[in-house]
């Protein structure tokens, strides 16, 4: 579902690129895991594009099993005759619609709640549907971004962790399905671009987070979010330390894209994200604050899944250096800002369904 806040984060995307992204007019473009969360956000991008230009419009091919991301999240961009919606499988689709000339391979299975119940299709998505898509980049396309993760980094001995950081990762522990197959993506990437120069740049976002995320989804800021729209509390299953480096998703497009238009980034891994480390408590307390005057309370329990959290890392911060010196970008929205931003499209979302029911 469309918001006035997502629809003015992606029109910002726009405005920031400038003419950097004019060569996605009369291009093909395919997103997959388009109803996902960031696959949503980079569709609401392009449509924010071309509404933002006369003529020569981006043709955009949204790809999804609607598994994870609802066909409800496109539902507004339904007729956009630049658009076409295809229910598919990365990793078993037999023909993605002929060439491309830009590939946006969101399409992944990033819940650990969902990756849990699912592992082989996790796999499946995160390498054979990565292998498809490199394959179809192969075919002339002029850019490919491929989303890892910076869970292949698993439990960082080195924190600000840089790209060159090789990981401390089970490969057989409960996430592993996610954070190995993640890495065999990556592998897959390299070894494309070293013998035959397919133009993808591989990203690893840290801790991404926005409006359009499944408040389900099993991550901290859609619980906060799902709690804080209860009125509270706002219950953490841990002690809080463990920090966290939260980027609001307007800004993680912002460098993606960069990135997409420059071909010296081809080949390489980047660390996407905000350099500001926060632990999980002092994230809760912010939401407590923003959601409410006087502010929410705050409550630390045992965590119910304590054989899932044995690999979860204690702390996570990317070195962005080698995003900020090829691109110059650096994270603009403080972790309050975008937690009201958040907060105030969830809120929204429901004033319209309960318009739409009658409920209010």
């Amino acid at each position: 579902m469309i918001t006035d806040v997502i629809r003015a984060d992606a029109e910002e995307v726009v405005i920031r690129l400038g003419r950097l992204i004019e060569p996605l007019a009369d291009s093909r473009v395919l997103v997959t895991g388009a109803a996902g969360f960031l696959g949503g956000f980079f569709v609401d991008v392009l449509d924010a594009f071309n509404r933002a230009r006369i003529g020569h419009p981006a043709q955009v091919t949204a790809l999804d099993t609607f598994m994870v991301g609802p066909a409800a999240r496109l539902a507004h961009l339904r007729g956009k005759p630049w658009l076409s919606l295809r229910s598919g499988n990365v990793a078993t689709e037999p023909d993605f619609g002929g060439h491309f000339d830009w590939i946006i391979h969101c399409a992944s299975i990033g819940s650990p709640a969902i990756y849990r119940a699912n592992p082989l299709a996790t796999i499946a998505a995160n390498v054979q549907g990565t292998w498809n898509m490199l394959d179809l980049a192969g075919k002339g396309a002029k850019g490919m971004l491929s989303f890892s993760s910076s869970e292949v980094y698993g439990d960082p001995s080195v924190v600000p962790t840089p790209e060159d950081y090789h990981g401390n990762v089970s490969f057989t522990g409960p996430r592993a399905c996610y954070d190995e197959s993640k890495r065999l993506g990556e592998t897959l990437c390299a070894t494309y671009f070293r013998l035959n120069r397919v133009p993808v740049k591989v990203i690893r976002p840290f801790n991404v987070y926005g409006p359009g995320q499944r408040l389900d989804d099993g991550r901290i800021i859609p619980d906060l979010v799902r709690t804080a729209l209860a009125g509270g509390p706002l219950v953490l299953y841990s002690d809080g330390r463990a920090t966290r480096s939260f980027c609001y998703v307007s800004d993680f497009a912002e460098a993606c894209l960069t990135l997409l238009m420059m071909p010296e980034a081809d080949g390489e891994a980047f660390n996407v994200g905000n350099a500001e480390e926060v632990s999980i408590a002092e994230a809760a307390r912010t939401m407590a604050t923003v959601a409410a005057e006087p502010p929410l309370v705050v409550e630390l329990h045992q965590s119910p899944e304590a054989a899932f959290l044995v690999d979860n890392p204690q702390r996570r911060c990317p070195d962005l250096t080698k995003l900020h010196r090829l691109t110059g970008f650096t994270a603009r929205t403080s972790l309050r800002e975008g937690l009201a931003r958040t907060l105030a499209s969830y809120r929204e979302e429901l004033a319209q369904r309960q318009v739409r029911t009658g409920t209010m």
